[in-house]
């Protein structure tokens, strides 16, 4: 072991590219020649990779994660900057030389280091005084120097958000995806990954189809209300407040909720709704829908896991668990971190649902809370799907047949709608899904006790 950390060979950095391009695209980057600034040092690797733009992408990596952190667009991950570093570092020819890693690298280090220091004291873990803890007031200026270029980068958007305006709608359909991509990347420099992610979905709506103008229009309306709520977010009450925060990517640590001076939990037996994982190519996320058999109260656990990051938590949906849960901060709290459980999961019953009416006042109800949401959880009892006439979508009726909800676009195509049909066989059924402004989307349905069998399906 050396200043430098045990150096790895070119195959085992190679075996994390997530695929064979990547492979490829990160071994010509293996050259002292793009990059600037390259260091190691207490596992750590850091450089700065000349890209296509006037201002170079910064990767860092831990090695002991290994985790990785770059600067550019890149929806792989590891991206080729972080593959093309660890090959040169682990080339072993000077290149990537020892020494104190840059400000914006300590930062993303000490911020690991600091949510190890924290997970490890809420599980209880060897701390003791042994220990050292954690500088607040560097964590303070961290905390502050990210607020400031999270500001910064607002205030870009909104420049470009008025340049969008002036020049028309149509200058976004002539501009092609790539300049949105660039404004990205751009928000991913300032550290705030929620703005990124919404400008990358602008880049989407342009020429997508009929009426792309108007809803580019909206997007760009919920987009400049969220960079103006962030760059007065003093202004606003606590609650919102944490909302905006977390829309813009400033997140709580699960491990502060929990142990925190502030923490809050809330036992309850949680019945576990829906569980789906989606995969974006380098990472996977579990979202995990529940609800409070005394409280009532939705809750959404997420959790993400990739080649070397297992996931920490499976729960199909049908059981109960009596646990201990704490909210994120928010005007309208959803997502929540398990805390500890009392008793090992157990089957449970088929969820009481509301008629369609209750489940839009639901929604809206939300939406006045938290302007940017998409959906809201919610179950529907005694509903059943029927297909439109004329081609329309498929719906949701009540059971008295005086309400309807249509199917979100997403759902329809796949075999989860013929699941959901044969299941109902024309009989009402209860249906968990999201309710929201593209229509409603069904994660999980139960027969009913008549049919013989109230298992969930998941759909």
């Amino acid at each position: 072991m050396n200043s430098q950390g045990e150096r790895w060979t070119a195959d085992q950095v190679l075996a994390l590219a997530p695929d064979e391009a990547s492979r490829k695209a990160g071994g010509k980057l293996a050259a002292p020649g793009p990059w600037s600034e390259a260091g190691a040092a207490g596992g750590a690797v850091w450089g700065q990779c000349k890209g296509s733009g006037k201002k170079p992408y910064q990767a860092v990596i831990d090695i002991k994660g290994p985790a990785f952190k770059c600067s550019c667009p890149s929806r792989k991950f590891p991206c080729k900057h972080a593959l093309g570093l660890l090959l040169l570092w682990a080339g072993g020819d000077g290149a990537v030389a020892a020494g104190d890693p840059p400000q914006w690298a300590d930062e993303w280090l000490a911020g690991r280091r600091e949510r190890a220091e924290r997970s490890a004291e809420a599980r209880g873990e060897g701390g003791g005084a042994s220990r050292a803890p954690a500088d607040p007031e560097a964590a303070r200026r961290r905390a502050e120097r990210r607020l400031q270029r999270i500001g910064a980068g607002a205030s870009e958007l909104e420049q470009r958000l008025e340049d969008l305006l002036h020049a028309g709608l149509a200058s976004a359909d002539r501009a092609g995806y790539g300049s949105w991509d660039e404004t990205a990347a751009r928000m991913v420099d300032a550290q705030a990954p929620g703005l990124a992610a919404r400008v990358r979905e602008l880049g989407s709506v342009a020429a997508s189809g009929p009426d792309w103008p108007a809803r580019l229009l909206e997007e760009c309306a919920l987009l400049h209300l969220l960079d103006r709520s962030f760059l007065g977010i003093e202004r606003l009450p606590g609650p919102l407040a944490a909302t905006v925060r977390s829309r813009v990517g400033l997140t709580t640590e699960a491990a502060e909720l929990l142990t925190g001076p502030d923490a809050t939990t809330i036992r309850d037996r949680w019945l576990v709704l829906a569980q789906q994982d989606s995969d974006d190519g380098k990472l996977v996320t579990r979202r995990i829908f529940l609800r409070g058999e005394r409280t009532g109260r939705m809750a959404l656990h997420l959790s993400f896991g990739g080649a070397h990051r297992p996931m920490d938590t499976a729960l199909p949906p049908g059981l109960v668990l009596d646990a201990e849960l704490a909210y994120y901060p928010g005007a309208r709290p959803l997502r929540a971190t398990l805390g500890e459980r009392h008793a090992p999961a157990a089957p449970g019953p088929v969820p009481p649902g509301n008629g369609i009416d209750a489940a839009l006042a639901a929604y809206g109800d939300a939406l006045r809370d938290d302007p940017w949401l998409d959906s809201w959880p919610v179950v529907l009892a005694d509903v059943t799907p029927i297909p439109g006439r004329d081609g329309a979508s498929w719906q949701l009726a009540d059971a008295d047949g005086e309400s309807a909800l249509p199917l979100d676009p997403r759902f329809l195509g796949r075999s989860g709608l013929w699941q959901l049909a044969a299941l109902s066989g024309g009989a009402p059924i209860t249906v968990f899904g999201e309710c929201g402004h593209r229509g409603f989307l069904p994660l999980t349905a139960w027969g009913t006790a008549t049919a013989g069998d109230t298992s969930p399906v998941s759909l």
